[in-house]
């Protein structure tokens, strides 16, 4: 009888989980510029015009999507969750940063359309930007992480959590360049945390 394997560390499984991440911002493609800078510039862009920013995304996109509009708030942006009741109607000057991680989801292409239609900017973040949530995008943030749709394969990660770990680290790296660009000391960050918890 075979002698049983010893279950790895913590420390190797994190380390493992961390450059299955990190390979996902290695993989380029010509055609699509960086996901960090198409994000940064449509955000800033927003910004500048005074707009507001919407996030949408189903599952575990979602929740990542919703610890983004929570970071965003944080410096100073106004930001939204689509589907909360305070959400406003979306307008000509504002940004929907939705989320199809498969190329897209019948609520997330529907809500990409109906803010289209209402004039305002939409940005896809997708590991297949050929999908059908694409269609409705002014811009496409490619982030090449292993979905669902993939199948089985994904190691430590099953079940298109690369995808949503590689969400979490952009939108980590996101919020850093925009506290630059924008001038938000952390002291400034820090002021605008809840004080009801």
């Amino acid at each position: 009888m075979a002698a049983k394997s010893e279950p790895p560390t913590s420390a190797s499984m994190a380390t493992d989980i961390c450059n299955q991440i990190s390979s996902v911002f290695s993989t380029t493609d010509p055609s699509h510029p960086p996901a960090l800078d198409v994000l940064v510039s449509e955000i800033t862009k927003t910004a500048s015009q005074h707009g507001r920013i919407f996030v949408h995304g189903v599952g575990r996109e979602g929740l990542m999507l919703k610890a983004l509009c929570m970071r965003l708030a944080h410096l100073g942006l106004p930001s939204h969750c689509v589907a909360d009741v305070t959400a406003p109607p979306i307008t000509p000057t504002d940004l929907l940063l939705a989320s199809a991680g498969p190329g897209g989801f019948p609520t997330v292409d529907a809500i990409c359309a109906v803010a289209r239609s209402a004039g305002a900017r939409v940005v896809v973040i997708t590991a297949r930007p050929g999908g059908s949530a694409s269609r409705e995008a002014t811009a496409v943030a490619y982030l090449a992480g292993r979905t669902m749709a993939e199948g089985e394969g994904g190691g430590l990660l099953p079940m298109g959590s690369l995808y949503e770990g590689a969400m979490f680290v952009l939108f980590e790296m996101v919020v850093w360049r925009l506290a630059k660009e924008l001038g938000q000391s952390e002291e400034e960050i820090r002021s605008r945390h809840t004080n009801l918890e």
